[in-house]
């Protein structure tokens, strides 16, 4: 009778041998890992060098400048806050404020309901791909080619839009060279050339609702207004802060479209706070004064961003 006994040795060596491969897996795990972050630092750090080089350098160096008085012919001299005092003392300063932030309303109103309603349309009912494309296509002409287009087309004398409204009756109206029609006009135009790309991003949104919460609203027996405020709003809630973040910061930029129509007239009707940045920089050529309108412009964003993400609750989505 044979007896099958069992090799405590080479158990033992077995499960040696087991535990001994054990940090090889780590150990190959931790070199790929290494590997992987050379990868990413190898393509990341020409964004690095471009970021350090062309935003936080100037960045600093314009903080600086705004405690100066400075022109591009001479060396920097320092005066402290007296670029500051001088600014909540420029009755410009408020007035290029006015104008922006009436620009801000109208634009970021008129954008986000325009680009709103196109996104439930691409969602709901164009499903073409060719419309959805050419919902983009203003946004993908150059700002200032867009400018001068409507600047040609709003022309009071020649415009194709004063000649129609001519044709039937209405009196003409001076959309650039007029103090009540210069921001709106300039609003509509931007407005204009990008609704499209808000309301793609809106869409993306859009897309990320699971669609059996609209077939429970269905059989709820939820009518589609109920469920637009009830499902749709509270659920693309993040979506639309990132858009309102990007779109607000975007409109107290706004410089190419007013310089190429109204450079900031007629009086100053038009001019928004970027324009009297410039003005003041290659206009006047005051770049230490120009500095501390752009810290207080920085500030007035970033504050503005911070606002919104905490009031509005950006990062939190009711999807959790």
């Amino acid at each position: 009778m044979t007896t099958l006994t069992k090799q405590p040795g080479n158990a033992s060596g077995r499960s040696g041998s087991h535990n001994g491969r054990k940090p090889q897996p780590a150990k190959r795990s931790m070199t790929s890992r290494l590997g992987d972050l050379r990868i990413a630092l190898f393509f990341i750090f020409p964004a690095v060098i471009g970021f350090v080089a062309f935003f936080l350098i100037p960045t600093i160096r314009g903080i600086y400048l705004s405690f100066t008085e400075y022109s591009i012919l001479g060396e920097p001299t320092w005066i402290g806050i007296d670029n500051y005092t001088a600014i909540f003392a420029d009755e410009l300063f408020w007035n290029a404020m006015g104008v922006t932030l009436q620009y801000v309303g109208l634009n970021i109103g008129f954008q986000t309901v325009i680009a709103l309603g196109l996104a439930l349309l691409m969602h709901r009912v164009a499903k073409s791909t060719f419309v959805r494309g050419a919902l983009l296509l203003p946004f993908l002409v150059a700002n200032v080619i867009v400018a001068l287009l409507w600047f040609w087309m709003l022309d009071y004398q020649l415009g194709i839009v004063n000649e129609v409204m001519s044709w039937v009756g209405l009196p003409r109206v001076a959309f650039f060279g007029s103090e009540q029609w210069a921001i709106p006009t300039i609003a509509f135009v931007n407005v204009w050339r990008h609704m499209g790309y808000t309301a793609l991003l809106i869409f993306a949104g859009l897309q990320s609702i699971p669609n059996h919460l609209y077939e429970v609203a269905n059989l709820d027996g939820a009518s589609p207004t109920r469920t637009f405020w009830s499902v749709t709003m509270p659920l693309l809630r993040p979506v639309l802060v990132l858009v309102l973040v990007v779109t607000v910061i975007g409109s107290f930029q706004v410089f190419d479209t007013v310089a190429v129509t109204t450079n900031g007239g007629p009086v100053n009707a038009s001019r928004v706070i970027q324009m009297y940045i410039y003005q003041k920089a290659f206009g006047e050529s005051d770049f230490g004064y120009a500095s501390a309108l752009s810290v207080i412009l920085f500030v007035i964003l970033a504050l503005v961003a911070f606002v919104q993400m905490k009031f509005l609750k950006g990062n939190e989505s009711d999807l959790d």
